[in-house]
């Protein structure tokens, strides 16, 4: 589990949930905004138009475990990261481990990029 106080001195940073990732692992993000493409009524949208909503919304970062999305998808056109969480599964007990390494790099994304977490 992640220690709720590790990143108290970065700033929050907003980040969309794939569908494809559990609604709770947002509860893991701990002071950082996660919404999930589920309570944004946004499923069934496809990629590319998922990353020009979330790019007007505002949000920093799109989350997924999606391992296509990097040969689909050209983060140069937009505002934002793209975070590929390279678990076995969506299954929260497989994405839960890497939250760890998801936080620790969360300051450090850079907006039209790929950023890998866990094993390639």
């Amino acid at each position: 589990m992640p220690n709720m106080f590790q990143n108290r001195w970065l700033p929050s940073v907003k980040l969309l949930l794939d569908e494809n990732l559990p609604h709770r692992l947002r509860l893991l993000l701990v002071g950082h905004e996660g919404l999930t493409v589920g309570f944004l009524r946004w499923k069934g949208i496809k990629n590319g138009e998922l990353l020009r909503r979330a790019a007007v919304e505002g949000f920093d970062a799109v989350v997924t475990n999606d391992r296509n999305m990097p040969a689909q998808q050209n983060p140069t056109s937009l505002p934002l990261a793209i975070v590929v969480l390279n678990a076995p599964s969506s299954e929260l007990e497989d994405i839960a481990p890497l939250v760890p390494e998801l936080l620790q790099k969360l300051g450090a994304f850079k907006p039209k990029t790929f950023i890998h977490i866990g094993a390639g």
